[in-house]
């Protein structure tokens, strides 16, 4: 591997030229990973790969007047001293924000470059072409500016606000909400059955622990394995999956930790059930909440509708625990 000082000149322009055919293809994908749901900003990163593209036709166009047709297979990854770059076009994960990052680093890495490329060349045509390019990749904030006025009105960016919500609740609320409320309710009934049924805080704790576990396991596989997130845009299956049965464990430890109060405290059994049953009550009226909020679920008719199915497997645990 050879340093960028150990270039000759040829080899500088052909990795200039090879750089910069591949910021071109990563504005390219960045845009069309944005266009269904971002189309302004798709907007942005196409007027960007389109300079890019403009770059690397000036940059053959000098390289054929001097050098000839072929351009030897040089990379950047052959060079010494330039940063890896990551392939986050692969994400899964690859959102507005982390692309707008992913841009200003390249940017700054194509203009160090060509700074560089500048300073160490003694041909004086070369070098105006590396500091002028030098000089373009440090405006290209001011461009994405300009792309920005001109593309993201006011319109456009309520709109892509709203998609940027949506996105969010598909990809992580629907599925922590159906978790929590998995959790919460589904795992009343055997816990306050075995709660009534021995009246032993510990043994009931145990039940409520293996409960709480196993529900958080089946209904993480149950959400991965329902939708890989490619036709739903609903994202990685497998995050969703880690939502969902974290939210789910969640929902029943919340109600399960009670118990834990020593069986030797004077009315030990009561007094976890006591405290348990306020836990249920403050996770149905965050379910509530969280179903108002990003559901627009009237918060009364929500939190009836939790608090019913709650007081149902509630009852049916404590009939069963009893008789």
């Amino acid at each position: 591997m050879k340093s960028l000082s150990e270039l000759s000149e040829r080899d500088v322009v052909a990795l200039a030229i090879a750089s910069e055919e591949e910021d071109s293809r990563i504005y390219q994908h960045f845009a069309d990973r944005l266009r269904p749901d971002f189309p302004a900003s798709a907007e942005i990163f196409d007027g960007m790969a389109e300079e890019e593209r403009e770059h690397r036709n000036s940059l053959y166009g000098f390289y054929r007047s001097r050098f000839g047709e072929h351009l030897p297979p040089i990379r950047r990854e052959d060079v010494r001293g330039f940063l890896k770059r990551r392939a986050v076009w692969w994400s899964p994960h690859l959102d507005l924000d982390r692309m707008r990052r992913e841009a200003e680093v390249m940017e700054l890495q194509a203009a160090s470059f060509y700074e560089k490329a500048a300073q160490q060349t003694l041909d004086v045509s070369m070098r105006e072409l590396f500091t002028k390019l030098a000089e373009v990749e440090r405006g290209h904030e001011r461009k994405a500016g300009e792309l920005h006025a001109a593309h993201l009105t006011d319109n456009a960016e309520a709109a892509e606000e709203h998609a940027r919500r949506r996105l969010f609740v598909l990809q992580y609320v629907q599925p922590g909400l159906a978790g929590l409320i998995d959790g919460s309710v589904s795992t009343l009934a055997p816990l306050f059955a075995a709660a009534f049924a021995t009246q032993n805080n510990w043994e009931t704790f145990l039940v409520g622990l293996a409960a709480s576990v196993g529900a958080g396991i089946s209904m993480g596989l149950t959400e991965a394995l329902s939708d890989d997130g490619e036709i739903t845009g609903r994202g990685s299956p497998w995050l969703r999956g880690l939502v969902c049965g974290l939210m789910t464990a969640a929902g029943g430890i919340g109600h399960t930790l009670p118990y834990l109060v020593p069986d030797s405290w004077p009315n030990a059994f009561m007094l976890a059930t006591g405290i348990a049953a306020v836990v249920v009550a403050v996770e149905l009226v965050a379910i509530s909440w969280i179903r108002t909020r990003y559901m627009e679920t009237p918060f009364w008719s929500a939190t009836y509708q939790v608090v019913v199915g709650g007081v149902l497997v509630l009852l049916a645990g404590i009939f069963i625990g009893s008789a």
